[in-house]
């Protein structure tokens, strides 16, 4: 599944994917105010990332493997986390144009923003796509995201939970400035201004081989700029194989980018939750 993604060394970072866990079916009580689903048009092949803006207006241009992945804050490419997702979904020739909006009751906190979002793309695909989705705890392998010997080198982020800007103000906060957000990939690195240790596990889950778990036990938020790094794959590269004019044989792994912070990955066993998808259908014509 996703397979066009697995080789993408950069992704931005559109919506804030860590810290709390999504309902495995969307009860239906939250939703966009109005949604347009249109297939690709022949010829386009653009590829836009599903965002939320902070006014409550989504849109995307991508496989629905992609969209079901964000809608229940799950790794953007293959993952045991979910699974069901049928070889059409997946691909580029699945990528659906959706523009939908809805609202963001005034006063909602960010974390809560966030899950309305979710909530209302949940309903999304139930709707247009006919999305049957269950949600499973299951014992795999995992990474553990532990403080490494030496202990964290990490660098407080220059604002306070209570002072972080509000998404929905207007004018809007400049791009960067904003909390429990981050852009970049693998390509380029990760940044952001502010993410807690869960996030920056979530966000990292994406390019990792197999889920992330944060157990570091640090509290706060915390500013996070790294380089790129390789591709998690067994296969050795084809020499002189580059990644954004760099050649990949130069680059850092993930294990690594962690070391620079003071952080380690390691491999265990542990209960995560995982998503199986029963049933998705494509979408009938506007």
């Amino acid at each position: 599944m996703l397979k066009m993604l697995a080789v993408m060394g950069l992704v931005a970072i559109g919506l804030v994917r860590a810290q709390s866990q999504p309902t495995s079916q969307s009860t239906g009580a939250v939703a966009f105010e109005a949604a347009s689903v249109k297939p690709r048009a022949p010829g386009d092949n653009r590829f836009m990332f599903p965002r939320f803006f902070p006014g409550g207006r989504f849109v995307s241009n991508a496989p629905l493997g992609v969209v079901i992945a964000i809608a229940y804050n799950l790794p953007i490419n293959p993952s045991p986390r979910l699974t069901g997702v049928p070889d059409w979904a997946g691909s580029m020739d699945a990528a659906y144009d959706i523009q939908a909006t809805g609202i963001f009751p005034a006063g909602l906190s960010e974390k809560a923003r966030v899950e309305r979002g979710r909530l209302m793309l949940q309903a999304l695909l139930a709707d247009r796509f006919k999305l049957a989705i269950h949600r499973e705890t299951k014992e795999i392998p995992v990474y553990a995201l532990v403080v490494a010997k030496g202990g964290p080198k990490l660098q407080r982020a220059d604002v306070e939970e209570r002072d972080c800007p509000d998404p929905s103000a207007t004018p809007p906060p400049a791009p960067g400035t904003l909390c429990h957000g981050a852009s970049g990939g693998r390509g380029s690195g990760i940044h952001a201004r502010a993410l807690a240790m869960s996030e920056l596990a979530r966000v990292m889950e994406d390019w990792a081989d197999r889920p992330l778990v944060d157990k570091t036990g640090i509290k706060g938020l915390y500013h996070i700029e790294t380089t790129g790094w390789q591709p998690m794959q067994v296969a050795p590269f084809a020499p002189g194989a580059k990644q954004d004019g760099v050649d990949i044989a130069d680059l850092p792994t993930i294990f690594t980018v962690f070391e620079k912070l003071g952080l380690k990955m390691e491999s265990e066993k542990d209960k995560v939750d995982v998503y199986v998808v029963d049933h998705v259908e494509k979408p009938t014509e506007n």
